[in-house]
C-alpha cells in the first residue's frame, strides 16, 4: 500500500512538472506570437530615380522617421534603381520583389495611365499593387533658366526655336507626359530631350546650358534648385496644374491659358488628375493585408509627425498627403476613361 502511494505521488509530481513545462512553452510561444513582425527586420524603399532628386529626397526623409511608427521599429534603407524613367523599378517591385511587406516601391505613377494607353515596357497590372500612400501630389511647375531667355510664358510662346526641356522616359507623368500634353494643348514650341536618369541630372544639364529647363514638382524644385531660384538664375514661368501656389501668384496656369474645350479636357485628365497619383509608395501584389495596414497607418502617422514635418519644412518639401485607399480608387477610375479620350492621349503621348 505504501509503495503504491509513493508511486502515485511521484506520478502526480511528474504530471505537475509536465503541466508546468507545457504552460511555460505555451507562454513563450504566446510571447513570440505577440512580437511585431517588423522587429529586427529591414525594409527597402526602391526609388526609381538617381540620388539627389525629388523622389529620392522624399523617400530618404520618410525613411528616417517612419520606423518609430511601425511596431517593431525596422531598419529602413533606400535603394536607387534607375532606368526607363523609373519603369525598371516599377516592374521590379511588381515582378521580382517578395510580397512580404519588406519592399516598398516609389516611382512615377504616370505609368498607371500608361498601362491604360498600352505603353510598351509595362509589365504590371496597376490594379494589383498594394498602395501605401503618397506624401505629396505632383503640383508641377515649368522652371527655365534665365540664360535660356525664357523668363515668362509670353516669351516662350513667341520663341522662334523650340525650347529644350529635359525628360526621363516615355510614360513618366512629369516631366515627359506632361510636356507632351502642354505642347499641343497650349501651342508651346518645345523640344523634349528625354532619357535623363532623374531631375537631379536634368538640373545639371540646365545649369550647364544643355537644356533650358523642365517641368516637375514645385516642391522638389524649391528644395533641390534653391540656390539658383534665390539668385534669379532659374525662373518659374508656368503652373502646369490648376492649383494656386501662394508663392507664385503671378505665374499663369496651363488651364487658364487653354483656348479650346479639347485642350482643357486634356489638361484636366492628363495633368490635373495625374498629379494626385504621380508619386505613390506601393507594395508588391499579394503582400499580406495586415502588413499593408501596418505600413499605411505608419505612413500617415509619419506625415503628421512634428519632427518629420520640421525636417520637411527645412528642406522646403511640401506635404499634401494622399491615402492608400484614395490611390487605389484613383487608379481604378483610370480604367474607366472613355475610348475617345484614351485615343487622343495615345496620339499625343506615343506618336
Amino acid at each position: 500500500m505504501e509503495r503504491s502511494k509513493g508511486l502515485m505521488v511521484k506520478a502526480t509530481k511528474g504530471l505537475t512538472a509536465l503541466g508546468m513545462l507545457a504552460v511555460a512553452v505555451g507562454f513563450a510561444t504566446s510571447l513570440s506570437a505577440q512580437e511585431p513582425f517588423y522587429k529586427d527586420k529591414t525594409v527597402r524603399i526602391v526609388v526609381g530615380f538617381s540620388p539627389g532628386g525629388g523622389f529620392d529626397t522624399y523617400a530618404r526623409i520618410i525613411g528616417r522617421h517612419i520606423p518609430k511608427h511601425i511596431p517593431g521599429g525596422p531598419t529602413i534603407i533606400v535603394e536607387n534603381m534607375t532606368g526607363a524613367g523609373s519603369l525598371v523599378a516599377a516592374n521590379h517591385v511588381y515582378k521580382v520583389a517578395k510580397p512580404d511587406g519588406l519592399t516598398m516601391g516609389h516611382f512615377i505613377g504616370g505609368f498607371f495611365l500608361g498601362q491604360v494607353l498600352g505603353q510598351a515596357g509595362i509589365e504590371f497590372d496597376a490594379r494589383r499593387f498594394e498602395f501605401v500612400g503618397a506624401a505629396v501630389r505632383e503640383d508641377v511647375v515649368c522652371a527655365l533658366t534665365k540664360a535660356s531667355g525664357i523668363t515668362s510664358v509670353e516669351r516662350w510662346m513667341v520663341s522662334k526655336t523650340p525650347v529644350k526641356l529635359g525628360g526621363t522616359a516615355p510614360g513618366a507623368y512629369a516631366p515627359d507626359n506632361l510636356i507632351r500634353i502642354l505642347r499641343p494643348a497650349l501651342g508651346l514650341p518645345i523640344q523634349l530631350v528625354t532619357g535623363y536618369k532623374g531631375t537631379a541630372d536634368i538640373r545639371l544639364a540646365a545649369d550647364s546650358g544643355e537644356l533650358a529647363g523642365s517641368c516637375w514638382s514645385w516642391d522638389s524644385i524649391k528644395s533641390t534648385w534653391r540656390k539658383a531660384l534665390d539668385a534669379g538664375n532659374v525662373v518659374p514661368v508656368l503652373k502646369a496644374v490648376s492649383k494656386e501656389f501662394p508663392d507664385l501668384p503671378r505665374v499663369p496656369t496651363a488651364l487658364g491659358l487653354a483656348k479650346t474645350e479639347e485642350a482643357r479636357q486634356l489638361i484636366e485628365v492628363g495633368i490635373d488628375d495625374g498629379s494626385k497619383y504621380a508619386r505613390p509608395f506601393v507594395l508588391p501584389p499579394g503582400t499580406p493585408k495586415e502588413r499593408v495596414g501596418v505600413l499605411r497607418r505608419a505612413f500617415q502617422a509619419t506625415l503628421k509627425d512634428p519632427t518629420f514635418r520640421a525636417e520637411a519644412e527645412k528642406a522646403k518639401l511640401g506635404l499634401d498627403p494622399v491615402s492608400g485607399e484614395e490611390l487605389e480608387e484613383m487608379v481604378s477610375r483610370l480604367f474607366k476613361l472613355s475610348p475617345g479620350l484614351v485615343g487622343k492621349l495615345k496620339d499625343i503621348l506615343y506618336k
